[in-house]
């Protein structure tokens, strides 16, 4: 291995191994199980099409497009959750492929797809610039490309803001996730190569956590990373005490009535017919 390349399959496999912490699939079907159909529905996916959900993680996107009749690809960094999505897909009677794979580096042909799809997924890939050209590039021209990310204003990105000061600093060059939240980083990214840009801020209602206390706990029980930000300051008792005061008044602020909105940002693009 040469040292151009040790450094980003470092982060990858840190990245892989991120997302294998916990149990991220119940994260998926507990909480935020709505936004996949979400996702296919504004794609417009029909029996048919060719789909890839790129991050899909457990299938969240990708089983709901499959169920409709799509010929779905489901594409991760992260094998744990592929043979989770697996189990969830026969469970449910879906058919689909699953695949191991860097979004930033995705093993498909150019233009091999009818829609490019993520659902809360391709924001935690470090750079991206290089994402999303991979998004652009194999969507077929007159395409369609769409995406579900949590806004830096929302919930999502207020926890991964209140998680910052007391996780391992970022690797050079990437990017916060919840930038893909921001339609106009999203419309730069994307550039000319789509038109028929639709972004809308959206917000899901998330009734599973009575108490801020029980959010916090199913965050650091199953969600990745939170799980490395408490594995990262577990020596040192006063910042986790400090960080699960923090995210307890965060869950407070947000919570009514047992129930809380997170902000997302749902993107669909067209890619253009030109060369």
């Amino acid at each position: 291995m040469s040292n151009e390349n040790a450094a980003p399959d470092a982060l990858k496999a840190k990245h892989r191994a991120m997302w294998a912490l916990g149990d991220y699939p119940s994260v998926a079907s507990q909480v935020i199980h709505e936004l996949g159909a979400a996702l296919v529905q504004e794609c417009a996916v029909q029996q048919g099409d060719r789909v890839l959900d790129v991050a899909a993680g457990s299938g969240n996107a990708a089983i709901p497009a499959a169920l409709l009749g799509a010929d779905v690809v489901a594409s991760d960094l992260t094998p744990d959750l592929l043979e989770a999505g697996r189990h969830l897909a026969e469970a449910r009677g879906a058919q689909l492929e699953w695949r191991e794979a860097d979004a930033e580096a995705l093993p498909f042909a150019d233009g091999a797809f009818d829609t490019v799809m993520s659902c809360v997924g391709v924001m935690f890939a470090p750079h991206h610039q290089r994402t999303a050209d991979e998004l652009v590039r194999v969507c077929r021209p007159g395409g369609t490309i769409g995406l579900i990310n949590w806004t830096p204003q929302g919930f999502i990105g207020q926890m991964f803001a209140t998680m910052r000061p007391y996780a391992p600093p970022p690797p050079p060059g990437a990017q916060p996730p919840p930038l893909w939240g921001d339609p106009d980083h999203v419309r730069t990214l994307l550039g000319d190569r789509v038109t028929d840009v639709d972004a809308r801020r959206q917000r899901l209602r998330v009734d599973r956590f009575a108490r801020p206390e029980e959010f916090r706990e199913f965050f650091k029980t199953c969600y990745g990373p939170t799980i490395a930000t408490y594995r990262f300051i577990a020596e040192d008792p006063e910042r986790v005490s400090a960080l699960d005061t923090a995210l307890d008044e965060l869950a407070s602020h947000h919570l009514t009535d047992g129930a809380m909105e997170w902000e997302y940002l749902l993107v669909t693009a067209r890619r253009t017919t030109g060369s």
